[in-house]
């Protein structure tokens, strides 16, 4: 639940000092409520305490293994937990989710990337609970439900494929996704053909959006690889 403030109460659930310190701060600055746990126990007793939106779940713990902490969590609740590990492996990511994770992010990270990662949870959480899982980063707003869009006080007109689109980057603000990732998530699960037409509705995108293509602001080209969508931060500090 928010806290007395209003704000979303997130559980760190972390034993190093030199990590929660300084993230507990980069939370509160992003409008957050930060709770820290430092041991298995204290994240459960917590858990039930304070309910939490959502929950940063380190694995490595002095009294135990994350991922029972967050077996158990998921057995009470739907709280979305994040993953905090050193582990980068595809095997832990891949065990990690199937406990119940909705995300999993490797050390060293970056708190703008995290706090990304977790309004983008957040978001989702909403929607699948049936709200209205706006989306805010910067300037842009981004309304799933009603398929509408916004840059300042100026309403886009985007077709279906561009909306998906932009709703898939968005939603992954922060994070570079490939070029297969977003064909087969905005076309077909089964796509296999070329990508061409990613770029034609990226371009498309790109140009309503009002992006500068030396310069862009909102949609980055990471050359190999695929595309990132700026984050909220990028986008206001842009501004």
């Amino acid at each position: 639940m928010p806290s007395a403030s209003g704000r979303p109460r997130i559980l760190l659930v972390e034993d190093e000092e030199s990590i929660f310190d300084p993230f507990s701060r980069a939370l509160a600055r992003e409008g957050f409520d930060p709770v820290v746990a430092t041991t298995a126990a204290k994240a459960l007793e917590l858990a039930e305490l304070v309910e939490p939106e959502l929950v940063l779940l380190d694995l490595m713990l002095p009294d135990g293994d994350g991922r029972d902490v967050c077996r158990e969590l998921r057995r009470r609740s739907d709280t979305p937990i994040i993953m905090l590990t050193a582990r980068a492996t595809e095997t832990d990511r891949i065990v990690g989710l199937e406990l119940g994770a909705d995300d999993y992010v490797v050390k060293p990270f970056s708190s703008p990337e995290v706090i990304a990662r977790i309004r983008a949870v957040l978001r989702r959480s909403k929607r699948d609970g049936g709200g209205p899982g706006l989306l805010i980063l910067g300037d842009l707003e981004v309304d799933p439900e009603a398929r509408r869009v916004r840059v300042g006080q100026t309403e886009l007109d985007l077709s279906r494929k561009e909306f998906d689109l932009l709703v898939v980057l968005a939603e992954a603000a922060g994070r570079v996704l490939t070029r297969d990732h977003l064909m087969t998530s905005v076309w077909d699960q089964n796509w296999f053909g070329p990508t061409k037409t990613l770029d034609v509705h990226i371009g498309t995108l790109r140009r309503k959006l009002g992006d500068d293509p030396a310069a862009p602001r909102y949609i980055h080209t990471v050359r190999g690889v695929g595309f990132r969508f700026a984050t909220d931060e990028e986008l206001r500090s842009s501004a």
